[in-house]
């Protein structure tokens, strides 16, 4: 399994899609390794600047029907390379949703005012996320704060993330 915790990336934006998360003139490499630069390379986002960003971060909060546009599985894909096992936004677009929980990822949806209180408390504040998967709750900390949020994920999406993703529940099933 997978870890789900880690310094976090804030994204405040809707509408991030799959041609920001990684852009589709690098669809044509054959390995997951060979995306691991270009992530976020397109995005737009204030003074979001990807080459200093990422680095060191494992987890993604971000706004609504984040993954949007294709149905790419490069695109979680490139969030793994990158260490990102955790994408936490208001909604996701359905296929990237469901390709993260294919690769063993997590893809979490939280209301817009749990989003909303995560980025005024905690955006620019070097914080890190803690995943209780039993518990189903995140906690969150930095210099001066604490907050735990409960989430919810269907019983199938928390058994392929105990697998490892698809292939492993299907090799452990079938």
């Amino acid at each position: 399994m997978k870890t789900f915790a880690g310094s976090i990336l804030f994204l405040d934006r809707s509408d991030i899609n799959t041609d920001e998360i990684i852009p589709a003139k690098y669809l044509t490499e054959i390995t997951k390794d060979a995306l691991k630069p270009y992530l976020l390379e397109d995005l737009r986002l204030g003074s979001f600047d990807p080459a200093k960003d990422i680095e060191g971060k494992s987890v993604v909060v971000s706004r609504a029907n984040f993954g949007c546009g294709s149905s790419r599985e490069h695109a979680p894909w490139a969030l793994e390379v990158n260490g990102i096992n955790l994408v936490i936004a208001e909604s996701f677009a359905r296929i990237f949703r469901q390709n993260m929980y294919n690769c063993g990822m997590m893809a979490v949806e939280l209301p817009a005012g749990g989003i909303d209180l995560l980025f005024k408390k905690f955006a620019g504040t070097g914080a890190r996320l803690e995943t209780d998967l039993k518990n189903s709750k995140f906690i969150l900390t930095s210099e001066t704060e604490k907050e735990e949020t409960a989430f919810s994920i269907s019983g199938f999406d928390r058994d392929l993330i105990e697998a490892g993703g698809w292939l492993g529940f299907a090799e452990s099933r079938y």
